[in-house]
């Protein structure tokens, strides 16, 4: 008897432990993982920095509300032609005229195409110096209109008031329309800045940078261009940033 219980048990453990791993792998395929949702923030690659570069806008994997109105990278030496800069998407580039070189030949730029499309795009670039040597790089950034839905529509007013309280911009991000005239004010005790990306170069709009503001001073640009205007306060860089989209 003691035999027969003892094979019976061994039996029953054997159908427990079968019912346990035919029991998984049954599970998982009634309840299957959720399906991932690729974003352009996964999708971009590395970035590629050539000889001398400092910075760029936009910045390497951001997703834009809008078509940047120019790309600008940022170099801590003089360029010289035949310095370029291409920005494609599925082999097409949607750059608009040459390439330009600033003034202080720190800083080149080339103006895009504003009806671009959405999707992800490649900045390839060549950076070359006075004594004839160039050094490639290259950058990512997407454009997804749909993120405009989350800006707050000023498009209805000639001129937009803006405050830089508690540390941000109220309303951070805000849709206008050409020809408005946008308005800071420093609601805080603090001094803060009104400066166009990228942070320290502030060269994506040469003109949109103010001095210092003080508690209850401001500072007032007019946007003639359509396209997307990423901007921070270079005394809070990593935490006080808007954009402001000129449709």
């Amino acid at each position: 008897m003691r035999k027969v219980t003892t094979l019976v048990a061994i039996l029953a453990a054997t159908l427990i432990l079968s019912g346990c791993q035919l029991k998984f792998p049954l599970s998982k395929q009634t309840n299957p993982p959720a399906t991932q949702i690729t974003t352009p923030e996964t999708e971009v690659g590395t970035p590629k920095k050539s000889a001398h570069y400092e910075s760029n806008t936009p910045a390497h994997g951001t997703i834009l509300a809008g078509v940047p109105i120019n790309v600008v990278i940022n170099f801590n030496f003089d360029l010289a032609s035949p310095s370029k800069i291409e920005i494609k998407k599925d082999g097409v580039d949607f750059g608009v005229g040459e390439t330009a070189i600033d003034p202080n030949k720190l800083t080149m730029r080339r103006k895009m195409d504003p009806a671009a499309p959405e999707g992800i795009y490649k900045v390839a670039y060549n950076a070359c110096w006075p004594d004839g040597t160039c050094h490639d790089g290259s950058f990512e950034f997407a454009i997804n209109r749909a993120k405009a839905g989350t800006f707050v529509d000023m498009t209805g007013q000639n001129e937009v008031s803006i405050n830089l309280k508690n540390f941000m911009f109220e309303p951070k991000n805000v849709r206008i329309k050409k020809g408005t005239k946008v308005t800071w004010t420093n609601s805080d005790s603090t001094a803060h800045y009104v400066n166009t990306d990228s942070h320290p170069a502030h060269t994506y709009i040469l003109d949109m940078n103010s001095q210092a503001l003080e508690e209850s001073q401001t500072y007032s640009y007019t946007f003639e261009t359509a396209g997307i205007y990423p901007y921070h306060c270079s005394a809070h860089a990593s935490t006080m940033a808007g954009n402001i989209l000129v449709e």
